[in-house]
């Protein structure tokens, strides 16, 4: 029955991500591979989505979202971001902010278009690109700093370079870009007429007094960005799948047309939960970095004890440990070395990386508990870390 199976699937696997989380599952161990973000949601948040259920307000949704919860993006955008949005036809209710991304490809590229991502990437935009027929083009960012090189940048765009993406705060790296890299990215997108696709969603999860800065205010970039953005992290409701797209009318139509033709609309109920989120008093994101940036220390603390070399990240709730001093030939190895000894789960470089840099490096992710974290910390403190045991 293979001949029923798309060519378009011909080159991809199941994610390094899940595979851990399924040799997580199989030793009984401590999932510090996917970002599942299972802490607590906000009681708020929770109890927002359960009246909307009760009051049965579950019937489809515009495809761009319920009004009420635009109206509120809206107003966070202006006091947090610094983005002045219409609700009424530059906000879009997408099915997380991954849903928005999908949407954003189909509706604003096409196939063959060239897209620009940085190199360790965020595994779902390189495959989400290439099942829309596009052409990932990739520029490595050297660790431990991951600064954006524009020399790199400018030799990586080809004829068909349509668009370049980044994540900020960064999802492995925890890099978080600031305005000078942005007007870089002004000029450049400016010179080649390439559109800009951020993926912020980790916006309010970031460290030691930094501020997260929008692209999108930083010089031209407003007029040709699609900003993404989402509360899957922020409120830790992963599989609640609930984001939003701000881009200029013309881009949001399209992108509204395609979460349409894709998903009809995100989950009724959810978006009056989230709605009643976005009304949390700010003492609610001074609190969620604090105890973030304890996680971070947590895990931190761990790894450089083990001797696996974290890179103290910046923002987002993950850590990239080096570990080619350990003699291990793969990633992999070393991953499931770990997780055989110690039964903590990571997950290998080499899904972040199109070449071989990933093969020296181990990701963790510490949304966790802070007792879960703790006893994980414990066992890496004790993994002996020789490519014997692997």
């Amino acid at each position: 029955m293979t001949r029923f199976v798309a060519q378009r699937l011909a080159t991809m696997t199941q994610s390094e991500i899940r595979n851990m989380t399924r040799e997580c599952e199989r030793v009984g161990g401590i999932n510090l591979g996917q970002g599942l973000g299972d802490l607590p949601t906000p009681p708020a948040v929770r109890d927002g989505a359960i009246q909307a259920i009760q009051e049965r307000r579950s019937t489809y949704s515009f495809p761009e979202g319920i009004i009420e919860l635009r109206q509120l993006i809206a107003e966070k955008l202006r006091r947090d971001n610094g983005i002045e949005a219409n609700p009424k036809g530059e906000i879009v209710v997408t099915v997380g902010s991954s849903g928005g991304f999908a949407c954003t490809l189909m509706g604003c590229l096409n196939p063959g278009d060239g897209i620009i991502l940085f190199e360790p990437y965020y595994g779902y935009h390189l495959n989400a690109a290439l099942l829309a027929g596009m052409q990932p083009q990739f520029v490595p960012l050297d660790p431990p700093t991951f600064e954006l090189n524009e020399q790199r940048l400018r030799a990586a765009i080809k004829p068909n370079t349509r668009a370049i993406v980044l994540c900020t705060p960064s999802n492995p790296s925890g890099k978080m870009y600031g305005e000078a890299d942005f007007r870089v990215l002004d000029r450049i997108c400016r010179e080649h007429d390439l559109l800009l696709i951020t993926d912020e969603i980790y916006e309010y999860i970031i460290y030691d007094g930094r501020r997260h800065v929008c692209p999108a205010t930083v010089g031209g970039l407003r007029e040709r960005t699609v900003t993404l953005m989402g509360l899957s992290k922020t409120f830790s409701i992963t599989g609640w799948r609930v984001g939003y797209a701000v881009a200029p009318e013309p881009l949001a139509r399209a992108i509204t047309l395609a979460n349409d033709l894709f998903y009809v609309c995100a989950a009724t109920p959810l978006q009056h939960g989230v709605a009643a989120g976005f009304r949390s008093p700010p003492e609610f994101f001074t609190k969620l970095k604090a105890d973030y940036q304890r996680k971070r220390d947590i895990i931190c603390a761990g790894l450089s004890d083990a001797g696996l070399r974290p890179i103290i990240p910046q923002g987002a709730y993950y850590v990239l440990a080096e570990i080619g001093h350990l003699g291990f030939a793969r990633a992999k190895d070393a991953a499931m070395a770990l997780l055989e000894e110690t039964k903590v789960a990571s997950v290998p470089g080499t899904a972040f990386y199109q070449s071989a840099a990933g093969e020296k490096l181990l990701r963790f992710c510490f949304a966790k508990e802070d007792d879960v974290l703790r006893d994980a910390a414990q066992r890496i403190r004790a993994f002996k870390g020789a490519p014997a045991h692997a």
